[in-house]
C-alpha cells in the first residue's frame, strides 16, 4: 500500500473538495493509510470524527506552533489530557514543532519551545512517533529533540541544511518527503543523501501540490514515491514495500 504520512485532509472541504471524494481518489491509487495531522483542539476533534467514517484515516493529534501561541497554558494542558484519553485511537503526536518564519516570532520562541517539549514528552510517554514542523528553526528543533532524547521522530517537510539532514539520519530519525519533490531540488537532494530506511512520503495536503496547483490531495503522494524510485534507481514496488516497512516499524 501507499501511505501519506502527513496531511490536513480535514481542511479540504473549505477548498471545495469533499473529504469523501479525496478518500475515493486515494483508494483508486492504493493509498490506504493517511495520517491526518491536527493543528489545534478543534481540528483534533474533527480528525477523530473523520476516522470513524474512513478506515484510511490514521489520526495524529497535536498543536501547530503558531496555533499554540494563541492558547492559554490551561487550554494546552487540557488538550494534552484529551490526547491521553484518546491514546488508543491515535497513531502519532503531530503536527508539533517550532516556527521562526517571521522576525516577530522571536519574542515568543521560548514559549514555543516549552509547548513543543510538552508534546514531544507526551509522544514519548505514549510511545507514539512525533511529527515535527521546523520552519526556519531547523537547528533549534533538532537540538531540543536531542536534549529530550526523542527516538520516534519524523521531520515533516524538512528544509534545513544538508549537515542537519545528516544529523537527523545519525539520530535514527525519519524525513517525510512531500509530493512537490517532483520539482523541488531541495527534496531531491535530501533523497539522494538519505537511506530509504529513513524516509517517508507525504503530501501536506492541501498544500504543496506536485504540479503547483491548489488544493493538493493524498492521492498525489504517489509523486513522492515515483521520484524516490527514480532517484534511488529502484522499482516503484520496491519503494512502496520499503516505506510500508518503515511505517509498520514506527507507527506500529
Amino acid at each position: 500500500m501507499f501511505i501519506d504520512t502527513h496531511c490536513h485532509l480535514d481542511m479540504l472541504e473549505k477548498e471545495g473538495v469533499s473529504i469523501a471524494d479525496a478518500i475515493s481518489h486515494a483508494r483508486k491509487v492504493k493509498v490506504e493509510a493517511i495520517v491526518v495531522n491536527g493543528v489545534n483542539p478543534s481540528h483534533n476533534r474533527e480528525i477523530l470524527e473523520l476516522a470513524k467514517k474512513f478506515d484510511e484515516i490514521k489520526p495524529a493529534l497535536g498543536m501547530y506552533p503558531l496555533d499554540a501561541l494563541k492558547l492559554t497554558d490551561l487550554v494546552i494542558e487540557e488538550e494534552i489530557e484529551f490526547i491521553v484519553k484518546n491514546k488508543k485511537k491515535i497513531y502519532a503526536i503531530g503536527e508539533i514543532g517550532l516556527d521562526l518564519k517571521d522576525e516577530e516570532l522571536n519574542d515568543s520562541f521560548e514559549k514555543q519551545k516549552i509547548i513543543f517539549e510538552k508534546f514531544v514528552r507526551l509522544g514519548m510517554k505514549l510511545n507514539k512517533p512525533v511529527i515535527v514542523h521546523s520552519r526556519k528553526a531547523e537547528l533549534q528543533t533538532i537540538e531540543l529533540l536531542e536534549k529530550i532524547g526523542a527516538k520516534k521522530v519524523i521531520m515533516h517537510c524538512f528544509s534545513g541544511k544538508m549537515k542537519l539532514v545528516d544529523r537527523i539520519v545519525k539520530n535514527g530519525w525519519f524525513l517525510s518527503i512531500p509530493a512537490n519533490i517532483k520539482y523541488s531540488e531541495q527534496f531531491q537532494d535530501v533523497v539522494k543523501r538519505v537511506p530509504i530506511e529513513n524516509l517517508f512520503c507525504e503530501t501536506d495536503s492541501p498544500y504543496l501540490h506536485p504540479d503547483k496547483k491548489w488544493p493538493n490531495e493524498s492521492a498525489n503522494v504517489l509523486e513522492s514515491y515515483k521520484k524516490i524510485a527514480e532517484i534511488k534507481g529502484l522499482k516503484l514496488k520496491e519503494v512502496e514495500k520499503k516505506i510500508e516497512e518503515n511505517y509498520k516499524n514506527v507507527f506500529g
